[in-house]
């Protein structure tokens, strides 16, 4: 590789090749990182991973440029307020330093390959990955010392290490270990997390007091005991919280420990010369722009810096800084109960078999839901996440009615996602469950109406009051403003307006007025309103719910029309006008057609929400009318709200007018309604439902 053939990278282009294979891990402290790095670069140049580490790269350097440019404009009246900011904010996350409970961080030591070596002995001092060709899932140290690691394609590891022996991954096998190991664990710690088959956090405060041991002591037999219990080692890291303690398991690994006192001196002086890489949550793109726009490589340099990080950064990442910074983590025991979701994940050849695909699809979908049941969750959302042949990362996610915890549902679902991407050729399928509820979601479920239920019901109620309704001393005011079936309220009696026949509308009878060239115009456009509904059962779910919108609008209009009339009966209204009618006409007109476009419009692509984002593939026929009728709901709030604030005085008159003819009367009252006061959106379905 001569050095006029590469321009771009130099003599050794590869140095500029950053990749995840060549980060430090436990085992590979004596590797030869620029031979490693070189390998990887020839082995995946032209390939589809090596495109897509390419475009992460240019991703990370104009993030990078970007944050620079920002950097170099803050003023330096701008550094004295974020540093007073970062000072406060640092004080304030002294404060809640815990150094009261110890907790203790298991990990096993390459724990798949120590398994199949455990079972297979002729494996023992040979370099083995567990695995294949394509995908490594763990290496044992023997094959660490050749640059080989997890997540590394199996074709570049045997190029590192010619001799390397794969072993078929059997999940059976670990899990039955894993559970060795945590029969050894609940001992220590009832409560402990499992944060993997083969790492847990445990709080071994109350142990060590009772006992009268150290933690060095406790972390010792720990070890001694999952190693007699399994036949395999495993390293500790004893520290004041989590972070330290994952940090401190690494350190001594293999099948070893070490312990960090409980003392804020101690921590202080741990932290400030840690590398910001053996953080976890600090990942290749945030070490990338913290080194190379901040210049920062350790944890102590994060409060050094700590004016930039507030002026670059939102709220929650500089709290995680400048606790890194400070040494602080978690110390607190997290039960399932607050967990936020629980995934499985599997990587294999790049594959279209669309039938092992949904056998894969089917696997994982066993996983998580066996995963669920030990802890006795059942969640809500849904996400299927998939990795294409040329690693573009996508995920599909969607909120059901009701909890779910069962294989078959969580398959039934996940089916459903994976169908709307196919074709597709797929080297990764996961899943993840979140939203979780307790044992009652199911019920609160059952018992939760969508907005279609408030129209059944609605239809359902005004069958049983009937048709002749007459209102009494024992109705609600809501009642005297306006009713659909039966239109105006004069005199204290429901007068009947049929708007299919707007002839009849001028009959004295109904009366004793008669009705203007306003009025015409109003049943008119009434007349015009029912031809524009259409029957339910010839509409698709999404139109359903776009008509329930316009059939609400155009009921609040006729709402609003009517309550003009009845004033105007009652010798309340000073004379609108024809155009008033006319803009009011016009705006109905609007509103169906904004109403028609907005249903047309409403799934971008056919598959993603236009107003908040979420994605349901057609095939989730009854998942898009509830999500469709969630935000049409809002809608109609949203105009409810507008059409109170806005004729006020019109319902007040009214209002006021039909309580001084009750009192003329000498009827019981009852209170009214406060001035602006909403109806609830229920009440009107009860009132229109008949005209959907």
């Amino acid at each position: 590789m001569g050095e006029t053939s590469e321009s771009v990278g130099g003599a050794r282009p590869w140095q500029s090749y950053h990749t995840v294979y060549t980060n430090a891990k436990a085992g590979m402290d004596g590797v030869d990182k620029e031979k490693v790095q070189r390998v990887i670069y020839e082995m995946s140049k032209g390939s589809k991973y090596f495109e897509n580490e390419e475009r992460r790269e240019a991703f990370i350097r104009q993030k990078v440029e970007i944050m620079r440019t920002r950097c170099a404009m803050i003023t330096a009246m701008d550094m004295s307020h974020y540093q007073m900011v970062a000072d406060k904010r640092i004080l304030e996350l002294e404060t809640t330093r815990d150094l009261s409970k110890i907790w203790l961080h298991v990990d096993m030591d390459a724990f798949y390959a120590a398994a199949e070596t455990l079972e297979n002995p002729s494996l023992k001092g040979k370099p083995m990955a567990v695995g294949s060709i394509s995908m490594i899932s763990t290496a044992n140290y023997e094959a660490r010392k050749f640059g080989v690691r997890a997540a590394m394609p199996g074709f570049i590891a045997r190029k590192l290490c010619p001799e390397l022996i794969f072993v078929p991954i059997d999940f059976k096998k670990y899990t039955y270990y894993s559970a060795l190991t945590r029969k050894v664990f609940w001992i220590y710690d009832p409560n402990f997390m499992a944060t993997s088959l083969d790492e847990a956090y445990l709080d071994i405060t109350e142990v060590c007091k009772e006992r009268g041991i150290s933690s060095g002591e406790t972390a010792e037999e720990l070890r001694r005991r999952v190693y007699e219990e399994t036949g395999l080692t495993c390293s500790a890291g004893v520290a004041p919280n989590h972070l330290l303690a994952k940090v401190c398991s690494d350190i001594n690994k293999p099948n070893g420990q070490f312990v960090l006192p409980n003392d804020q001196m101690a921590v202080m002086a741990f932290i400030s010369s840690l590398p910001i890489r053996k953080i976890g949550g600090i990942g290749k793109v945030t070490e990338h722009i913290l080194r190379d726009v901040l210049g920062i490589h350790t944890c102590e340099e994060m409060l050094q810096k700590s004016a930039f990080l507030c002026a670059l950064f939102s709220h929650s990442s500089i709290d995680f800084f400048l606790s890194v910074g400070l040494g602080l983590g978690k110390t607190c025991s997290s039960q399932s109960k607050l967990r936020k979701s629980i995934s499985n994940e599997r990587t294999f050849s790049a594959t279209n078999n669309e039938q092992l695909l949904y056998q894969k699809l089917a696997d994982i979908a066993k996983m998580l839901s066996n995963d669920m049941e030990k802890e006795g969750l059942h969640g809500r959302t849904l996400t299927l996440k998939l990795k294409t042949a040329s690693f573009e990362v996508r995920t599909r996610a969607v909120s059901l009615q009701k909890c779910i915890c069962s294989s078959q549902d969580i398959l039934s679902h996940a089916s459903k996602l994976l169908e709307a991407e196919l074709p597709l050729t797929l080297r990764l399928i996961g899943l993840r469950m979140s939203q979780f509820n307790d044992d009652k979601c199911g019920l609160a479920d059952r018992m939760q109406k969508t907005l279609m239920n408030f129209v059944t019901s609605g239809v359902s109620s005004e069958k049983a009051m009937g048709d002749n309704i007459s209102i009494g001393s024992d109705v609600d005011d809501n009642h005297h403003i306006f009713y659909t079936k039966t239109g105006l309220l004069i005199d204290g009696q429901i007068h009947h307006l049929d708007i299919k026949h707007s002839n009849d509308l001028g009959d004295p009878s109904n009366s004793n007025r008669s009705f203007d060239t306003e009025h015409s115009i109003f049943c008119n456009n009434a007349c015009e309103m029912e031809k524009i509904r259409e029957p339910l059962s010839n509409k698709s779910p999404t139109k359903v719910a776009a008509s329930n919108l316009i059939g609400y609008v155009l009921q609040s209009q006729e709402s609003e029309m009517v309550e003009s009339q009845s004033v105007s009966l009652f010798g309340q209204s000073k004379g609108n006008n024809m155009k008033g009618w006319k803009e009011r006409v016009s705006l109905t007109d609007k509103t169906i057609l904004s109403s028609s476009q907005q249903e047309q419009s409403f799934w971008v692509d056919g598959y993603k929400c236009s107003l908040c984002g979420v994605e349901l593939p057609p095939s989730f026929v009854e998942e898009r009318q509830e999500h469709s009728d969630y935000h049409f709901a809002e809608m109609i709030q949203k105009m409810e709200s507008d059409h109170n604030s806005r004729y006020p005085s019109l319902k007040q008159r009214f209002i006021c007018k039909t309580q001084i003819a009750k009192e003329n009367r000498h009827k019981k009252q009852k209170s009214s309604p406060k001035d602006g006061k909403q109806l609830p959106i229920d009440l009107y379905f009860v009132k229109s439902s008949q005209n959907f």
